[in-house]
């Protein structure tokens, strides 16, 4: 599904108007944003929970020629499924 399509869905399922549901989206997006640049962490219930997770600096190896390379620590987003989207994605 693509942006368009869930906006779509998403106008259908809440009796919104495309335009309405776009910028629900947009401003959904935008909280989850917000909270993850902050470093902070996002709930949703039912749903799961975006964080922000910090990578160490490590060696890693240059794949065309096998020798070490130092790859940088970085910050990354993850996203972890409750019990409940589990359970359904696995029916």
């Amino acid at each position: 599904m693509n942006k368009p399509d869930l906006i779509k869905d998403i106008a259908e399922r809440g009796e919104f108007t495309k335009a309405d549901a776009e910028a629900a989206l947009k401003a959904v997006q935008g909280a989850i944003i917000a909270v993850l640049v902050n470093g902070d962490k996002i709930t949703l219930p039912g749903f799961g929970t975006f964080k922000v997770v910090e990578t160490a600096a490590r060696t890693g190896r240059n794949p065309k020629t096998g020798e070490p390379v130092q790859v940088a620590a970085k910050r990354k987003v993850q996203f972890k499924p409750n019990a409940q989207l589990k359970e359904l994605v696995n029916r």
